[in-house]
C-alpha cells in the first residue's frame, strides 16, 4: 500500500513535541497577515449558546491541555494513521502529478496539526482565536489550499469531510483523556467538552464553503 507507506513516513515520534516550541511554518495564530474573520464574537456567542458550549466545557478544555500536552505525537499518529487507511481522506494530501501522498505537505501539516491540539485545549475564543478559524476555513478550501505550504495537491477538501471529522477525532481521543489517571467522570466531562469544540471549530471552518448570506 504506497498510500499507506508515504503517510507512515511522515510520522517521526518525538519531533512534533520538540518543534511546538520553536516557529511552526505556516502557524499565524495572532498575526497580522490573518484577515479579520466575517463572523463576529456575538456569532461566536450564539453558536457556543447553541453548541450548549458553557464556561463548564472551556473549563474540562483546560483541564485536557496538561494531560494531552504530552502525548500530541502519540495522538497524532492515531489520526494520521486513520486518514492513511481511508482513501476518500488520504487524497486531499496527494501530489497531482504523480497522485502519490506528499510526505512534506503531510509532515507540515502535522506540525500545525499538534499545535491545533494545544490550542482547542487552551482557546480564548477571542479575536484573534476567531479570525484564525476563519484563516483555517481558507486553507480547506479552493481559495487557500495548498499556499500555505507551496504544494501541488487537490484544490481542496471537499466541505462533507470537515464536519464528518469530528467523529474519528474525538472517539480515539478519548482513551488519551484517561491516561494520566482522571475519575471517570471527568474523563466524559472533557470529552463531551472535545466534541462540542471540534464541532464548533468545524462549523466555523465551513464558512468559505457557503454561499453568501447563508452562514
Amino acid at each position: 500500500m504506497p498510500f499507506l507507506k508515504s503517510i507512515l513516513s511522515a510520522l517521526k515520534p518525538g519531533i512534533v513535541q520538540a518543534e511546538v516550541a520553536a516557529p511552526i511554518p505556516g502557524y499565524t495564530l495572532g498575526k497580522p497577515s490573518v484577515a479579520r474573520a466575517p463572523y463576529s464574537l456575538d456569532d461566536l456567542a450564539s453558536l457556543q449558546k447553541a453548541l450548549l458550549f458553557s464556561d463548564e466545557d472551556v473549563q474540562a478544555l483546560r483541564q485536557s491541555a496538561a494531560i494531552l500536552a504530552d502525548q500530541t505525537d502519540a495522538i497524532l499518529d492515531v489520526w494520521y494513521g486513520f486518514v492513511a487507511s481511508t482513501p476518500e481522506l488520504v487524497v486531499f494530501f496527494g501530489n497531482t502529478r504523480t497522485g502519490a501522498p506528499d510526505a512534506g505537505y503531510l509532515a507540515a501539516v502535522r506540525q500545525r496539526f499538534a499545535r491545533w491540539i494545544l490550542d482547542t485545549a487552551e482557546a480564548k475564543y477571542d479575536q484573534a482565536w476567531l479570525d484564525y478559524q476563519y484563516e483555517i476555513g481558507l486553507r480547506h478550501s479552493k481559495f487557500k489550499k495548498n499556499q500555505t505550504d507551496q504544494v501541488q495537491s487537490t484544490a481542496q477538501v471537499n466541505f462533507r469531510y470537515i464536519p464528518a471529522l469530528t467523529i474519528p477525532i474525538t472517539t480515539t481521543l478519548k482513551p488519551f483523556l484517561a491516561k494520566h489517571g482522571a475519575p471517570a467522570a471527568e474523563v466524559e466531562k472533557m470529552h463531551a467538552a472535545w466534541v462540542k469544540s471540534v464541532l464548533l471549530q468545524a462549523i466555523l471552518w465551513s464558512q468559505p464553503y457557503i454561499r453568501e448570506g447563508e452562514f
